[in-house]
């Protein structure tokens, strides 16, 4: 019996970067995706092909021929960057262009318009919220006008696309994945009283919250311990908190912990903790990873009800949840797993069997290949 080959689309993916060690749904698509014949990355608008040429020359008599080219076109420097991200597409013959962040894809538009390549926009986060975001790309009218679809990846974000003003046809949801694989059950019910933390330490993910409610979980369980993972613009001030007071020797902040060492911490923790907020520039969560990461590490999660979480998350079952800045909750929730080892036993089962049934990342590749092979083909 013969079989029909299925075309496979030539992908195209934009990107601002791709090594940033916080980003490996990036990493993911790069590495997993099929048929990725060209990465452009450096830069919101890209400068430079991936272990490649730049589209803007850098040394001194380059620049020069490059203003001179700009002025003639009559179009600045953008403009002739998206000329050659234009003949780029065109000449790698791409057939669909992935842009991981609205904020990316609102200034590569206008380049695969020109190529008469259809993009899909992946939003993220900040991209979404942010209200500079939002003001810098003019709230997406032109991104929402002629992508073939606009990627959401908690429900929350799919609301806010279409409260923006994108056409409820375009605007998909598709979760994040994880290797559910390389997260093995730990035994949180026979785990010492030890937290775990993983993430940024920027306003969105509320660190500082998170210290002050273990601080006050610390009262009436003395020797439980914390440990975040991770590095940012609020790390320092973190770690000077932590110095002295009722957290000293409490709490640990090793900075940035490869992928198999924060596995090694789940499998050995009692709860994974997150204290997301909206931040005051309206930044939000997509859905953290590192929920994710907890759950299929059988861990319980003790989080804010925030954006994402709260699609992983049902209170109750697979964790605790909390009202944001409700910090007087959550250190009450990190008591109740210290008190009940069963229930931290039977919560982090079910978020196990959740993340390994509806989070596993060849399931959000596959969904978001399908996505691009039917932007390709019309």
């Amino acid at each position: 019996m013969s079989t029909i080959a299925v075309h496979q689309p030539r992908i195209g993916i934009a990107a601002p970067s791709v090594g940033a060690w916080s980003e490996t749904f990036i990493a993911a698509h790069l590495q997993r995706l099929p048929h990725v014949r060209l990465v452009l990355t450096d830069g919101v608008l890209p400068t430079r092909i991936s272990d490649g040429p730049r589209l803007l020359r850098n040394d001194a008599f380059g620049r020069f021929l490059d203003r001179v080219e700009a002025r003639a076109r009559g179009t600045g420097m953008d403009g002739l960057l998206r000329s050659r991200i234009t003949r780029s597409l065109r000449t790698n013959r791409i057939e669909v262009l992935l842009a991981e962040y609205g904020t990316c894809a609102g200034a590569v538009v206008a380049a695969s318009v020109a190529a008469g390549v259809p993009l899909v926009a992946h939003f993220h986060g900040f991209d979404a919220y942010s209200r500079s975001a939002l003001r810098d790309t003019g709230s997406y009218k032109q991104l929402f006008k002629h992508a073939a679809a606009l990627v959401a990846v908690s429900r929350d974000m799919e609301q806010q696309l279409l409260t923006l003003g994108a056409q409820r046809e375009k605007v998909i949801l598709s979760p994040y994945g994880i290797d559910v694989d390389r997260f093995t059950a730990g035994r949180p019910g026979q785990a010492p009283p030890h937290f775990i933390a993983v993430g940024r330490f920027v306003e969105k993910k509320a660190p500082h919250l998170t210290l002050t409610a273990f601080e006050m979980a610390l009262r009436k369980a003395p020797d439980a311990r914390l440990t975040m993972v991770g590095h940012g613009p609020l790390w320092e001030s973190c770690v000077q908190r932590v110095r002295k007071g009722p957290l000293a020797g409490r709490v640990d902040l090793p900075g940035v912990v490869d992928h198999v060492g924060v596995a090694s911490l789940m499998r050995t923790a009692r709860g994974f903790v997150q204290h997301s907020v909206e931040a005051l520039s309206g930044d939000r969560e997509g859905t953290p990873l590192a929920v994710l990461e907890a759950m299929a590490s059988a861990l319980p999660v003790i989080a804010s009800r925030h954006a994402g979480i709260a699609d992983a998350i049902e209170h109750g079952v697979h964790g605790l949840l909390c009202a944001e800045f409700d910090v007087e909750s959550m250190a009450r929730n990190m008591i109740a797993i210290i008190d009940d080892p069963a229930l931290a036993a039977r919560m982090g089962a079910a978020g196990r069997a959740r993340a390994m049934e509806h989070y596993r990342m060849s399931d959000s590749i596959d969904r978001l290949h399908a996505i691009l092979g039917r932007c390709a083909r019309r």
